[in-house]
């Protein structure tokens, strides 16, 4: 019996693990996905032209930020931390931005109006 307790204990403890890891991916891949999240958002008229370019400022800033830590060869704990509160706000940016009911959805660079055909 206990040793079926241990095996669940680590199954548990290995998985865990594993969560944490894929919880907190590379400040590269979170670049990435950011990325893709404002294409798609684009692609699909939820971002307005404007929106947009107001997005992807903010995510060549991060660049650059990240740019400047590794510069010198080493990313410090206070630099990876500043990192990662640049890209938080950058990923709540693009959430409040992509649900905020403007639209683009015929791409034609303006804001569509919710009520123009009446």
């Amino acid at each position: 019996m206990s040793i079926k307790l241990l095996m669940g204990a680590l199954a548990i403890a290995v998985s865990g693990v594993a969560l944490a890891q894929s919880a907190s991916p590379s400040v590269d891949q979170r670049q990435a996905n950011q990325a893709q999240r404002i294409q798609q958002g684009t692609a699909s008229g939820q971002l307005t032209p404007r929106e947009t370019e107001r997005l992807q400022n903010q995510q060549a800033r991060i660049n650059n930020a990240e740019a400047k830590a590794k510069a010198d060869g080493t990313v410090t704990p206070k630099e990876r931390e500043r990192l990662a509160r640049m890209q938080n706000k950058a990923s709540r940016d693009i959430a409040r931005e992509k649900h905020d009911g403007q639209r683009d959805m015929n791409h034609d660079g303006r804001k569509d109006r919710p009520h123009a055909n009446r």
